[in-house]
């Protein structure tokens, strides 16, 4: 049976400790559905297709990768794609209170779908979409910690570059 996990998360934007976690999930698992969350009571820089867009370009290298975007209850859309696995990363310890709730809610919904979590990678540890936002909106370069088609379109977004150039 084919091992698949559902790498879920807001995306905005994907970022290279995302990147990180998904090649590192992809030692693990036979397939990763990186999929976005779609909440519309949570503020976001990007759109879906925006966020679509990047996550494309930016996993392209990936064949054993599926991109997608859900509402509703994670469980019940892992179980529709025959997930066995949620994979989530954590920074810090921080991360692990609300990621524990997350995790023994979704067992208690789905006791076949798991949880597995792991550690970010150390020199990703401090990158959040949410800093990287902050940095860029202030023209701080972020050169190194998106892929580049994001640091293009967060240039563009806080109006540092032309659409153009």
């Amino acid at each position: 049976m084919e091992k698949v996990a559902i790498y879920p998360g807001s995306f905005d934007p994907i970022t290279n400790g995302h990147i990180d976690m998904v090649e590192r999930g992809l030692r693990l698992f036979d397939k990763i559905i990186v999929c976005i969350l779609c909440n519309p009571g949570k503020e976001t820089l990007f759109t879906i297709e925006e966020r679509l867009e990047m996550i494309r370009e930016s996993l392209k290298k990936f064949t054993n990768i599926e991109i997608d975007r859900f509402d509703g209850l994670l469980v019940d859309y892992g179980a529709k794609r025959n997930a066995n696995a949620i994979l989530r990363g954590m920074r810090a310890v921080s991360d692990f209170e609300y990621e524990f709730q997350l995790a023994l809610m979704n067992r208690k919904l789905n006791r076949k779908i798991q949880t597995v979590f792991l550690m970010t990678g150390f020199r990703w540890i401090f990158t959040s979409s949410s800093i990287i936002k902050e940095a860029a909106s202030f023209g701080g370069d972020v050169t190194g910690m998106v892929p580049p088609i994001v640091n293009q379109k967060l240039k563009e977004k806080f109006n540092f570059i032309s659409k153009s150039s």
